[in-house]
């Protein structure tokens, strides 16, 4: 593990209008629950996991993790758990200074994501995010605890909610990961994702 500790935040904090309701992470994927399967693959990258959940938190009372509801109110939507995980860094782990974020409904993500972030802002970055096929995933990234204050004023004071606007105001890198055979950030909004979720499951452990 890096000589500064990382603390990573599983962003369960939405509202899944798209499935009808409740918790993508607890939704059944090989007869595991997504969060289960996420939470195997991030293991061993981190120091310490917490989840950003808003609601009721027993759901949630099988997982030995702190639960902690986004510090903005209204569902804010994901950046709102970012701040929220930093705030609880800085709270609970003072030596933390990094936070890496993961959605609960990308169960492919790759085993070596902290490894790849941590180098790619070795080269003087202030944050990065993953990026596959072309494509950004600005939820997929880490973040220096020594930004939550900027990132409280931009969302409390000029009331940004998107990831990529806040984020381009900074050196901010974007790291390629490959999609063979699976794209590793493959997410699963809709019912009808879990049915492929399942298929890409199946060619990765067979």
């Amino acid at each position: 593990m890096m000589s500064d500790q990382i603390v990573g935040v599983l962003l369960a904090g939405g509202l899944a209008r798209r499935l009808g309701g409740g918790d993508k992470g607890l939704r059944k994927l090989a007869g595991k629950a997504v969060l289960d399967i996420i939470i195997e693959r991030i293991n061993g990258q981190v120091d310490q996991l917490i989840l950003n959940a808003n609601g009721d938190s027993a759901r949630f009372s099988n997982y030995k993790m702190p639960v902690v509801a986004d510090v903005v109110p209204d569902f804010a939507g994901p950046l709102a758990g970012v701040l929220t995980g930093l705030e609880w860094m800085r709270e609970n782990q003072p030596n933390a200074k990094w936070l890496v974020s993961l959605p609960t409904d990308a169960p492919f993500i790759p085993l070596d994501l902290v490894t790849r972030l941590m180098d790619a802002i070795s080269n003087g970055a202030e944050m990065a995010c993953a990026k596959s096929a072309g494509r950004t995933h600005p939820v997929v990234g880490i973040w220096p605890v020594s930004l939550l204050e900027d990132l409280k004023h931009a969302m409390l004071v000029e009331d940004i909610r998107k990831v990529d606007r806040w984020t381009g105001r900074y050196n901010t890198v974007h790291v390629e990961f490959d999609i063979i055979p699976v794209d590793p950030f493959f997410n699963a909004n809709r019912a009808e994702d879990f049915d492929e979720a399942e298929r890409l499951y199946k060619l990765l452990h067979n």
